[in-house]
Parts: C-alpha cells; sequence; structure tokens
C-alpha cells in the first residue's frame, strides 16, 4: 500500500524543520503540507507560509474550518427556546464537625471521578449537595434573544465564528480551539487521504524539552487505522531546530525576532504576561481586534458578555469595554499587579527581540 507522508506546518520554527526534513527523505509526488488556518494568527505567519513555499518550492494546503451549520442550528434553537426548567447554585453538605459528606450510588457505595494531577490519575470523591436560592431560568430571556440573533452569523473567521457558536472564548480548561481548528482539521484531512487507499504517516513538529505534558511524547505510534504519526524531533533542542533551518537557508519567522517565544495564535488563550505585554506594545491592532471579538461573542452569548482572557478585579465597566484591555494594563504591573513596572514601557517596539539569540 502507497504511503502518503503529511507534514503539519504552523509556520513555527519545530514544524519548518520538520518540513525539511520530510522533503530530505521523501520524494514530493508521496507528500503534502498542510496548514489549519485558525484565524487567530497575526498576519507574519501567512507571510511566511508563503516564503516557505517559494523557497522550497512546496504547496502548503490550506485548512480552515467552517461553523455556518452550527451557527445556523444554534439560531433555530434560540429562536425555539421555551424551556421552563431552573437552574440552582450549590453548597457541599458538611456533618456537624465540619466534614464534608460523600455522595452515595444506589447501593450505598461513596461516588468518584477519575481525575489527573502533575500527569498521574487519582480518585477523587464527590462530595453531597444541596440546592440554594431560588435558581434562575435556563431559556434564553426575550432581550437576549434579540441581542444574540442580531449578531450570530458566519463571519468566515473559524476563530471567532467557533467562539459565537460557543457563546465563549476557549480557557485552559476549556481549550476546544486547538481541537476544533487545528486537530479535527488535520485529522479529516488525513482520513481523507486514507479513504482514497493511502497509508498516512503524519510528521509532527513536537520536541520533548517544550513541556512536561510532551516530555515522554513517542517518536512514533500508530494513531489509527492505517494512520501513523512520525516527530522526528523529539530529542532535538530548540538550538538544534534554528540551526538546521539556518544550514539550509531558511530564515526563521521574523516574529521570532520580535519578541514571540512561540508562533502561532496571536494572541493565545494561553499568553503569558510578557507576551501580552510585548504584543500590545508592538502590534495594538490584534488587541483592538480581540476587543471588538469580545463585543461580537459577548453579544451572542446568554450571559451578554464574554472575556477573552480572565482578569483580575474584573467590573462591569471592564467587560463593557473589552476586557482584554483590562488585561493588557495588568500586563504592566509587578508584584502581583499591585504595581506598575517602571521598565515595563522603557524597551523600542521596533527593536529586534529573541528570546533565542537570534539578534546576536
Amino acid at each position: 500500500m502507497e504511503a502518503m507522508h503529511v507534514v503539519s506546518v504552523s509556520g513555527g520554527k519545530d514544524s519548518t524543520a520538520t518540513l525539511l526534513l520530510a522533503m530530505e527523505r521523501i520524494s514530493r509526488e508521496n507528500l503534502r503540507a498542510i496548514f489549519c488556518d485558525t484565524g487567530n494568527e497575526h498576519q507574519a505567519v501567512y507571510e511566511y507560509l508563503s516564503y516557505l513555499e517559494q523557497a522550497l518550492d512546496i504547496q502548503i494546503d490550506r485548512l480552515k474550518a467552517d461553523f455556518s451549520e452550527q451557527i445556523a442550528d444554534k439560531r433555530t434553537f434560540i429562536a425555539r427556546d421555551d424551556r421552563t426548567r431552573r437552574q440552582y447554585d450549590t453548597v457541599g453538605i458538611e456533618d456537624a464537625a465540619g466534614n464534608p459528606v460523600w455522595a452515595r450510588d444506589g447501593f450505598g457505595k461513596i461516588r468518584f471521578k477519575i481525575k489527573e494531577k502533575n500527569g498521574a490519575p487519582f480518585c477523587a470523591l464527590i462530595q453531597k449537595t444541596v440546592k440554594v436560592g431560588g435558581g434562575r431560568r435556563v431559556r434564553w430571556t426575550n432581550k437576549a434573544k434579540r441581542r444574540a440573533l442580531a449578531v450570530l452569523h458566519p463571519t468566515g473567521n473559524p476563530f471567532l465564528d467557533l467562539c459565537m457558536w460557543k457563546g465563549r472564548f476557549p480557557s485552559r480548561k476549556g481549550q476546544f480551539c486547538t481541537e476544533e481548528l487545528k486537530r479535527n482539521m488535520a485529522v479529516a484531512y488525513q482520513i481523507d487521504l486514507v479513504d482514497a487507499g493511502y497509508r498516512v504517516i503524519s510528521w509532527q513538529g513536537v520536541r520533548r524539552d517544550e513541556s512536561a505534558r510532551r516530555s515522554n511524547v513517542r517518536k512514533s505510534e500508530r494513531i489509527g487505522p492505517r494512520m501513523h504519526a512520525f516527530r522526528p524531533l523529539v530529542e532535538w533542542t530548540a538550538l538544534d531546530v534554528f540551526n538546521y533551518c539556518a544550514q539550509r537557508s531558511i530564515q526563521p519567522n521574523p516574529l521570532y525576532l520580535q519578541g514571540c517565544s512561540r508562533v502561532g495564535c496571536m494572541p493565545c488563550i494561553n499568553v503569558s504576561k510578557d507576551e501580552l505585554r510585548t504584543i500590545s506594545q508592538r502590534w495594538p491592532e490584534e488587541i483592538e481586534r480581540v476587543a471588538s471579538w469580545e463585543w461580537l461573542v459577548g453579544q451572542a452569548s446568554k450571559r451578554g458578555a464574554a472575556t477573552f482572557l480572565p482578569a483580575p478585579g474584573e467590573t462591569r465597566t471592564a467587560v463593557d469595554r473589552g476586557n482584554i484591555w483590562q488585561r493588557v494594563e495588568w500586563s504592566r504591573t509587578t508584584r502581583g499587579g499591585s504595581q506598575y513596572d517602571p521598565l515595563a514601557d522603557l524597551s523600542e517596539p521596533t527593536a529586534c527581540s529573541s528570546a533565542y539569540g537570534l539578534c546576536n
């Protein structure tokens, strides 16, 4: 069975090196390069992809998720919503000594669920709870319906449409953006190749020293029927990656020379404090865009507000203005947000800055 090798290209250093490795080992007839466009990318990423296509004489297929059907279904649901059920807040029950009372099933056994801590699973007991207060209606109010239906239309931007459909932005614990905008699109592309009769090898630019979660990732493994993953960079360092690309006369993404330690969504919902400050200084238009998205997603949500990043001391005024601005202000502070960093605004926004020493 003929093999088809698929390289996921993000515009970052690792995927670029992975693409170069694949091109050196695989014939062009059996090689595909793909880019999953989230719609939350800096313009430099798109320009860098075009640079790679020209420098390497290869076509990178652009994949973009479409949520038109989901948004249409949500419009129908909101317009017809006539539920009468109420949702209540709950509090945990404790005994006379202040100890938690554990919930039990129909056989009298204590209930639990499997959770994970530091990569290790454990059994978390479930505390018995009781409803408090009068509850609140789960049905969309007529006012909320009018507000949401006025803006709930596909925009063509995958990230924004996904958030409007969900009525919220992704979070660290609910990072549905990666699944919906990247993983699902790449998997669907590869399944089409399997259906066409190929055996698919998915090349992924993953390194073990990136994070603790990836420290034990395998170099190769089977991920499905006639589908395998191959990660040639697992033992490489970031310096190895940059050196490898430089030896082949491939320039790094210019964002790495402008203070970015990673290339992808801008900003990512996992953006660090320093990265957010850098983005606000160098590319304030990206913050303006996110602020406009906060308003749109908020209008499409039941509660009427949505925040891109959780911010300390959130107020109604901050939500109305766009919570991203409050988070930007926090990025300019030190001591846990208690005072402004006097050095925060001294760095020149146009100066070369690299977390990998590329400016030397």
